[in-house]
């Protein structure tokens, strides 16, 4: 597994959590909104165990809805114990990113 892959993996619920508590969306949509943001490697095989982890935690909600285009889709929404989540995990974030982006900038003043 690449380190790209392991550091992605570390924080893709968060990044979930983060698409959903902005609006419901469903599999595809969300998949296309995190490639968007950058994140262009993670697909829908990718996004799939995590929201079957996501709602087995309690921290979203699946909702069967009609579409406009086809079959019915599963809408995802942000339960209250996923806001919570997703306020640890960015809490947790900012105190690993900030301490690593100064270790690893120190490099730079050289």
């Amino acid at each position: 597994m690449s380190l790209r892959s392991q550091l992605l993996k570390g924080i893709l619920d968060g990044c979930i959590l983060a698409v959903i508590e902005k609006e419901p969306v469903y599999g595809y949509e969300l998949s296309k909104k995190l490639q968007n943001a950058g994140l262009k490697d993670v697909s829908e095989g990718t996004i799939y165990p995590v929201l079957l982890r996501l709602q087995k935690n309690s921290y979203i909600r699946g909702e069967m809805q009609p579409s406009e285009s086809g079959p019915n889709r599963k809408y995802y929404y942000l339960t209250d114990t996923g806001r919570e989540a997703l306020r640890e995990i960015a809490m947790e974030w900012e105190e690993i990113v900030i301490p690593a982006n100064f270790l690893l900038k120190m490099g730079d003043s050289k």
